[in-house]
């Protein structure tokens, strides 16, 4: 990180007198204090913990300074009123000093694949950096930028919103030269007047866009009273850019686009990760990418973990794990893609998808349009929220069929559920598994590949 102490004070208008203490080259932020080493600065943050009874800690792990709310005695500080803000300005100036290009993407399901893939085809040509993991909030999205190695040329960053103004106050620190949105779905509906709120919430990417900055959007409806650029691409059915010829896989989708030729592969399941993927080739041919290379790191990509990922076991079972986060939309899409692949066996194990509000229930029966007792003879449904699919799914499927599993404030039956799974679940199986990331169920994959090695 290319940033001095004294850089760092001037930056977030320190109130301390900074200039009694040495202006060495900082190396990094962390708030973690376990993560500290020789030369960095510790950012103490106040939640569960507050973060200035660990500056001690951060000392001893080598920190060269802190910021801190209160005036500190045995090391260089920067006193801010609020450690966070300071944070959030410094990252906001950082990206400004450095020049880079700044790829923003959000959107209710799909973002993370998106981000991973744009990342993949940009670094055929550029030096790209990305947000790492699910780190894309307004804590995580700083992080990012002042973690970013300083020969960067394209900075990816995935936008995550929960509550009305989350984007806002994030594209307002990245300024984005380009803005994504992937899609408008339920996710966090609980925090939302309704979809048409969230879908406004997401066009807020755009409040911090630079001049003549990009916007890609579906061809949604929703989106389009929120527009305020010209400079707008939009994507899938009727419009600007849209797939063609997908043929879906259970280790692989193909697929063709309408703006440049070549078949592109992906090595994942399913027509709305060939969605994602027409973004990255969309944005890496604008940009001047060769299409063979394209298709090459496409072919050789690399997702983030528990996002839609093929696992088989030594004992014959397949198991499709996509267990990161949920909400109707996605569940839909995926179980339609699940349905899909060949295969006579099939399960599928669904946990609640949560924050959906007093919508909950009508959203969680509305998953019964995607189940074919025919196509997925056996559910396995877990958690409060579960109850009401496995009210309506029973009178489709066979007695015996759907199984359903407790998860409350007083009673959680996961392992019950995974000891069913063990006992039922037999070889040449294919197995789905999917829900909210709070529900845990990569411990019921974890537990079920242990038992099956």
């Amino acid at each position: 990180m290319n940033l001095t102490l004294h850089e760092i004070g001037k930056v977030v208008n320190a109130l301390n007198d900074y200039s009694v203490f040495p202006d060495e080259v900082i190396k990094k932020i962390e708030f973690d204090s376990r993560k500290i080493s020789a030369g960095d600065l510790f950012l103490p943050l106040k939640g569960v913990r507050d973060g200035h009874d660990f500056i001690k800690q951060a000392q001893a792990n080598g920190a060269q300074a802190t910021f801190s709310e209160r005036d500190e005695s045995e090391i260089a500080y920067l006193r801010v009123v609020d450690t966070l803000a300071a944070f959030q300005k410094l990252a906001a100036y950082y990206r400004q000093k450095m020049q880079v290009k700044v790829i923003a993407v959000t959107g209710s399901n799909g973002k993370t694949t998106t981000k991973d893939m744009i990342a993949a085809t940009l670094s055929a040509k550029y030096a790209t950096y990305k947000t790492q993991g699910n780190y894309n909030n307004e804590l995580g999205l700083p992080y990012t930028i002042l973690q970013m190695p300083e020969d960067t040329d394209y900075l990816i960053l995935e936008m995550g919103q929960d509550h009305f103004g989350d984007i806002h106050l994030l594209s307002e620190l990245a300024r984005p030269n380009l803005a994504v949105v992937t899609m408008v779905g339920e996710a966090h509906l609980a925090f939302f007047k309704d979809q048409a709120q969230i879908a406004e919430g997401k066009m807020q990417i755009q409040d911090g866009l630079v001049h003549d900055g990009g916007l890609i959007i579906p061809n949604d409806p929703l989106l389009r009273p929120f527009i305020r650029t010209n400079q707008v691409t939009s994507f899938g059915e009727g419009g600007d850019i849209y797939l063609t010829n997908v043929v879906e896989g259970k280790d692989k989708t193909t697929f063709e686009v309408n703006f440049v030729q070549g078949v592109f592969e992906i090595p994942v399941s399913g027509a709305y990760n060939a969605k994602n993927a027409l973004l990255a080739v969309y944005i890496a041919h604008q940009l001047g990418v060769e299409t063979t290379a394209i298709i090459q790191s496409l072919r050789t990509l690399k997702l983030t973990k528990n996002r839609t990922q093929w696992i088989k076991s030594t004992s014959g079972i397949e198991i499709l794990s996509d267990v990161y986060n949920a909400n109707p939309t996605a569940m839909a899409l995926a179980l339609d893609s699940f349905s899909t692949i060949q295969g006579e066996k099939k399960v599928a194990v669904l946990a609640d998808m949560l924050e959906l509000g007093e919508s909950s229930k009508a959203l969680h029966q509305s998953i019964l349009l995607h189940l074919n007792p025919e196509v997925i003879q056996r559910l396995f449904l877990y958690g409060e929220e579960m109850w009401a699919l496995a009210e309506v799914v029973s009178e489709i499927y066979p007695i015996g069929a759907v199984r359903f599993y407790q998860k409350n404030k007083t009673t959680d039956e996961k392992e019950a559920l995974i000891s069913d799974l063990l006992e039922r679940v037999d070889s040449g199986t294919q197995v789905f598994l999917k829900g909210s990331n709070s529900m845990q169920l990569d411990e019921v994959v974890a537990a079920f590949l242990a038992k099956n090695k």
